[in-house]
């Protein structure tokens, strides 16, 4: 057929085998081959039916997405797909690995899915900003009824076999070799077809699906994807498949080619390319097993969990008991809230529970082929643990700093073998959150980051690979960006008012909110680690130091650029928090003006490119692309809008030049400029 797909003779049956690796993408030159051997297999007397399969590991795992960003080649999936329906033989789809997007769509065309165990199928169109293209929203809903189609096309879900068979997405899990069992199947369909498009959409609940939209648009935030989702699935009841076919792909590519859909695809290869690097390639990492975590904080039960969740053996060090208690207790309290909510059978909680060591002693550390600290952040305590850790550990085993903004070439020197040292900077709640912060000190060995990088993909996280400077990448972004929000409502905004902008533009939460809920003591203290260094004719706000001296401290104490009363769950504008930036004003001789949402968020993003181009320029960020995934995976940057550096490329280089003139102007002194080339260079 095309050098990738070629077309088997079993018998009567034709295998058509999609070999297009690594996850056999739906390529145009696939399509051009599936076509091909669909003719084939029509005009052949000999050939009675035909499977479609997969090479290597996977069915086909989506659409190549580079495509969607161009005019799309012919043929395009609804030809073939009319081409399976159109041919008078039964198809079969031999499902294994993942059909997803256009794979799934495929499949949905053929008349019957047989499927591996294990298989996962789902449309995921929706959380690239657009939705599926070629029949998704129309024979899901047939299948499973327009309220079940609904959750499933909006959320992007991905099912399991088990689960597809119970709904009717698959028509039987394979028992032994799929592609007997599909060629069997096939056969068995001889003489008949058993198109989903010929099925009625079953009768639904006008409240059902209402509810589901309603649940689905939440979830989805109102993005436009989500609401042309509902609308298309909603048609399939109420119009002729055709008709629905037509205002399904109408709606596909109106959203294919808009700035949402490419701020979403750009986010996707980036997050895809952040753990490539190619100096590390062959590099073979160290063996980990037993990983050792000190600390037992939050910070240390999370890492401890998501180390727990992926299989290793953890051994919990606190240096005292009744912290040891606590941490424990944290980690028993996780698997039996996951356990009670369903989300975790009681034997796989058991069996994490099982291999988990809490200790306090020390000598456990001999045993360990990964240490992670994850104490107090203040650099002589880590540079004391360190210390302590280099004569415990074994020769050759990583010592990883979970430290957030510290340097880490100074934890290393307190060690005798800083090849072996690496920053592992986690999110909280490190159980949950993707981001991983992969710090690379000065002398950190290739194999010690090869390590790193394959720690991250077995506890499931994205790894974004840093230089060795304070804050590293994200911190030193968001400090950035918090400081010039510090700057405007000093000039004039409140802090609910910059919140507000800034959660309007799609920040899951404002600056000052995240202040008071993450702790306004941690700032505190970095803006204390930086005095001696800091520039004495830099302008500095002083405000939050003052919250932090008068003991607002954020949620934990009740107040901090809000107050949050007993019993209350939302968080109040405090007129005190008013009378004493007005009095910060007072003492700068500053004159109060009002600020835009506009001007807000602007300044906002501004300084994070700014800061962004820094980092590159110092290299600390080795990709533009990296600057992206971590602010929307770590910091609450809206996904769809791409990331700060995506934002920056959209805005052009004449305008975002101008823009930096005004920020520059704005900022005042101790405003260091990037260079904006290091952001703009590297475009795709």
């Amino acid at each position: 057929m095309t050098a990738r797909v070629h077309l088997e003779r079993d018998g009567d049956v034709a295998v058509v085998v999609i070999d297009n690796p690594p996850v056999n993408a739906g390529s145009a030159e696939v399509r051009r081959g599936l076509l091909q051997a669909l003719e084939t297999v029509a005009g052949d007397d000999g050939l009675r039916a035909a499977v479609l399969i997969g090479a290597g590991n996977t069915f086909i795992a989506g659409s190549d997405l580079r495509e969607f960003g161009q005019p799309l080649q012919e043929p395009q999936l609804p030809a073939v797909i009319a081409a399976i329906e159109a041919c008078d033989k039964p198809v079969v789809a031999a499902l294994h690995g993942a059909a997803l997007g256009g794979g799934f769509e495929l499949a949905l065309g053929c008349d019957a899915r047989v499927a591996a165990a294990g298989t996962v199928v789902g449309l995921p169109e929706v959380t690239l900003g657009i939705i599926p293209g070629a029949g998704g929203t129309q024979r899901l809903p047939r299948l499973v009824g327009v309220p079940k189609a609904i959750e499933l096309v909006c959320s992007g879900a991905r099912v399991t076999s088990g689960q597809a068979l119970a709904l009717g997405l698959i028509d039987s899990e394979a028992e032994g070799e799929l592609r007997a069992a599909a060629v069997a199947h096939a056969r068995r369909l001889v003489g008949s077809k058993a198109r989903v498009r010929d099925r009625g959409v079953p009768a639904a609940d006008a409240q059902a699906v209402e509810q589901a939209s309603a649940a689905a648009l939440k979830a989805g935030k109102g993005r436009p994807a989500v609401r042309a989702a509902i609308e298309a699935v909603v048609s399939a009841a109420q119009f002729p498949i055709d008709e629905g076919l037509l205002r399904e792909r109408s709606a596909f590519q109106d959203l294919r080619v808009s700035r949402e859909a490419r701020a979403l695809r750009h986010q996707f290869f980036a997050e895809r390319d952040s753990a490539r690097l190619p100096e590390v390639e062959g590099v073979a990492p160290r063996p980990v097993q037993h990983v050792a975590v000190i600390g037992a904080g939050t910070m240390g039960t999370g890492i401890a969990i998501a180390a727990l969740d992926a299989g290793f053996d953890v051994a919990l060090l606190e240096q005292d008991e009744a912290a040891l208690r606590r941490g424990v207790e944290r980690i028993r309290e996780h698997y039996a809230g996951r356990v009670q909510a369903g989300k975790l059978k009681a034997s796989v909680a058991a069996q994490c529970e099982l291999r988990l060591q809490p200790t306090t002693d020390w000598s456990v550390l001999a045993l360990s082929d990964l240490v992670i600290e994850a104490v107090f952040e203040d650099l002589e305590v880590k540079r004391q643990v360190f210390a302590r850790i280099d004569g415990l550990a074994r020769p050759g085993a990583v010592l990883a700093s979970n430290t957030s903004y510290l340097d880490l070439d100074a934890i290393a020197q307190a060690t005798r073998r800083p090849r072996d040292v690496i920053g592992l900077h986690f999110f909280s709640p490190a159980h949950v959150m993707r981001l991983l912060e992969v710090v690379r000190g000065a002398a950190t060995a290739p194999d010690v980051l090869a390590t790193g990088l394959v720690l991250a993909k077995r506890l499931r996280k994205l790894p974004v690979v840093t230089g060795n400077a304070f804050g590293f990448i994200g911190n030193r972004i968001y400090a950035a960006y918090r400081r010039q929000c510090e700057f405007m409502i000093e000039e004039g905004a409140w802090p609910e008012e910059v919140d507000a902008a800034l959660e309007a533009f799609g920040f899951a939460m404002g600056p000052f909110a995240v202040a008071d809920l993450s702790g306004l003591d941690i700032a505190w203290r970095m803006r204390q680690a930086q005095a001696a260094t800091r520039d004495p004719a830099a302008r500095y706000v002083h405000i939050p130091d003052r919250l932090c001296e008068a003991g607002r401290l954020g949620r934990k104490t009740g107040a901090g650029y809000y107050l949050y009363e007993s019993g209350s769950r939302g968080r109040k504008s405090d007129p005190a928090v008013h009378g004493l930036i007005e009095q910060a004003r007072a003492d700068k001789g500053l004159v109060r003006r009002t600020l835009g949402d506009g001007e807000i968020q602007r300044r906002a993003l501004l300084a994070m490119v700014n800061e962004a181009a820094r980092l590159l320029a110092e290299g600390v960020a080795r990709r533009a692309s990296d600057v992206d995934v971590v602010l929307v995976n770590g910091f609450g940057f809206p996904r769809w809008e791409g990331g700060p550096v995506f934002w920056a490329r959209e805005r052009g280089a004449e305008a975002l030049a101008q823009d930096m003139d005004w920020l520059a102007e704005l900022s005042g002194a101790g405003f260091v400029r990037g260079d904006l080339r290091h952001v703009l260079q590297q475009a795709e």
